[in-house]
């Protein structure tokens, strides 16, 4: 009798075998899919690397507000001070870098760069999150019943992902969000929020859909998925108990890799100033701030631009050293 995958790596990990050393025995555990895959993946120092480092920036995002307050500032803190009243150019060299700026200041208002990067995390990943959530709970669900069911649902599901996938995002999301400035209800952070959030992932669902209903095709056609209908499991328990398991794998790659996709569409829907305005910080609109005031302080350039770029290649690299380590065919 064939059994899931999913029963067959509980078995082999409750396995055990006794092995003769010496005058003792001891006991040899047999290892599931989990277990091999992170035995995999810590052995890539690269994806460990980066997997480190996205979850600072998370933690850094969660507790940006317990942090600005230790530094001893806030994003909206405007300090003219610190610029020269001729050319609003941060004092001091290197973008006002000092012992209580530590990235220096911004130039004309002299707000504070560290605190600025801080909250910009906290709204670039939020934002990011919640649209992955969005495409994951569209995808998810839309691929397994257009793989399972077939037939006639899986025709307009399949057509649904087509028509969304040759929509123009950026165009629509650009007028979308232009709209809603004259919205009251809509022009603040979280009305925004929510749009950009349901932008970003909305549109996205059918990638993650069009891989989910490719691994359902194959799945609901093994033997432990016939194995289940012939003890009489309803459909609803096939999907939930036989199939999703074994496609977590794939969600998981597809969630560590569009997750950088997300954060630099919201960057660059601020950027474009469609996106978050002020009070709220963005690294995409502290870009395009910096932007006119590159050839006289490029430093607020650098700060923000090299941490976006750290932020993607971050979740770049831990996304394909797990789909590796999730890959049995890999070999390195």
């Amino acid at each position: 009798m064939t059994i899931s995958p999913g029963d067959l790596d509980v078995a082999t990990a409750q396995a055990t075998a006794e092995v003769r050393e010496g005058d003792g025995t001891r006991k040899i555990e047999g290892r599931s899919l989990g277990q091999l895959a992170w035995r995999h993946l810590r052995r890539d120092w690269v994806a460990m690397a980066g997997g480190a480092w996205a979850i600072i920036m998370i933690i850094v995002a969660i507790f940006a507000p317990q942090i600005a307050s230790w530094y001893g500032a806030a994003p909206t803190d405007i300090n003219y001070d610190l610029t020269d009243p001729s050319t609003n150019v941060p004092l001091g060299g290197w973008g006002g870098i000092s012992g209580d700026h530590w990235l220096g200041v911004t130039p004309t208002l002299g707000q504070d760069i560290f605190v600025q990067l801080l909250y910009g995390a906290r709204t670039s990943l939020s934002t990011a999150g919640a649209a992955v959530v969005l495409a994951l709970v569209f995808g998810v669900g839309l691929g397994v019943l257009a793989g399972f069911f077939r037939g006639f649902a899986d025709t307009v599901i399949s057509r649904l992902m087509d028509l969304l996938l040759s929509f123009p995002v950026l165009i629509f999301s650009i007028a979308l969000l232009t709209v809603t400035n004259f919205v009251p209800a809509l022009a603040g952070y979280f009305g925004r929020f929510c749009i950009i959030a349901f932008v970003l992932g909305f549109f996205s669902f059918p990638y993650i859909g069009r891989i989910v209903r490719g691994q359902v095709l194959s799945l609901r056609e093994k033997e432990f998925v016939d194995a289940a209908r012939s003890l009489g499991a309803s459909n609803w328990r096939i999907m939930s108990r036989e199939i999703m398991p074994n496609i977590i794998g794939p969600i998981l790659v597809y969630t560590t890799l569009t997750i950088p996709n997300f954060i630099l569409g919201e960057a660059g829907l601020s950027f474009l100033g469609v996106g978050f305005q002020p009070p709220t910080v963005s690294w995409g609109s502290m870009l395009s701030d910096a932007g006119i005031w590159f050839r006289v302080d490029p430093e607020y350039l650098f700060a923000p631009g090299i941490t976006l770029f750290l932020a993607v290649l971050a979740f770049n690299l831990f996304g394909d050293g797990l789909r590796d380590a999730l890959d049995p065919r890999s070999l390195r």
